[in-house]
């Protein structure tokens, strides 16, 4: 089984399209791709509905758009019967969890991803920087504590780009076993990203350090391309399967109504 669980519905020139037109090239570029099934996880930061939990100008200004014309794309393309599972890419706010639990319950999620994208109001991939205003240590620092707070939250299926800090090629020793530990005990997946290569850092995430740490501690997977048009649907997959083959894991955990099971991989 290949899914993939990380992308945004867009249409042909890369601009936000929420309707069930724009999930057909998604799901056709999957076949072409070989990839069984497909996971629709637009930012949240989108949605007038989750406009109260944000601050940080890069999401407020985005936040324009209605939840419901997105969710009823996705839904009627299952109805149809494609390949597609209804997903959100639900960024971390601590001591917002309740407000974020109650604000996403009334749709019908498959999963949920977490991610972090800000700390303290600081870009972990975007301006102001926290790798500028607290150095790489710190930000690593940080950035970690963060991911192992919104992993014990319990608002998330699996946890997108996991170790996104390292995006820009700047890099910390570090040790991976407190957060491993952290997303083990959580029951949470973690996402094994391709979309790293595009990136300056030019690799995936998360660092096979990280992934190793994740699979000695029985955490289970998701694959993911965070593609924002077809063509990078299931991209570089083969080097994802090499990764996580390499550190032992046979199986990618495939979701249904939030609820989790274990699909052989490849």
């Amino acid at each position: 089984m290949i899914a993939d669980y990380h992308m945004h519905l867009r249409n042909a020139g890369e601009e936000i399209a929420h309707d069930t037109r724009s999930v057909e090239p998604f799901v056709e570029a999957a076949r072409a791709a070989g990839v069984d099934e497909i996971g629709f996880t637009e930012h949240v930061y989108y949605f007038r509905q989750t406009r109260s939990l944000w601050t940080v100008p890069y999401q407020t200004e985005r936040c324009v758009y209605d939840l419901e014309p997105y969710v009823r794309a996705v839904v009627e393309a299952q109805d149809r019967g494609l390949p597609v599972k209804l997903g959100l890419e639900v960024d971390y706010v601590p001591g917002r969890e309740e407000e974020t639990r109650e604000l996403l319950a009334p749709y019908p999620w498959d999963f949920l991803l977490g991610s972090v994208h800000y700390v303290d109001g600081l870009g972990v991939d975007a301006e102001p920087r926290l790798l500028d205003a607290v150095g790489v240590e710190e930000a690593w620092r940080r950035y970690f504590e963060r991911l192992e707070t919104a992993a014990r939250s319990g608002l998330f299926d699996s946890l997108s780009h996991p170790d996104l800090v390292k995006i820009f090629g700047e890099r910390a020793e570090f040790d991976y076993g407190p957060v491993a530990d952290a997303i083990a005990e959580s029951g949470v997946a973690v996402e094994v990203s391709t979309a790293g290569l595009r990136k300056p850092v030019g690799e995936l995430y998360p660092h096979p350090d990280l992934l190793a740490a994740c699979r000695e501690r029985g955490v289970p997977v998701t694959l993911a391309s965070d593609a924002h048009s077809p063509q990078l649907v299931g991209r570089d997959f083969d080097r994802a399967v090499q990764l996580l083959r390499s550190v032992g894991y046979d199986t990618v955990t495939i979701f249904e109504q939030r609820a989790a099971r274990q699909e052989p991989l490849g």
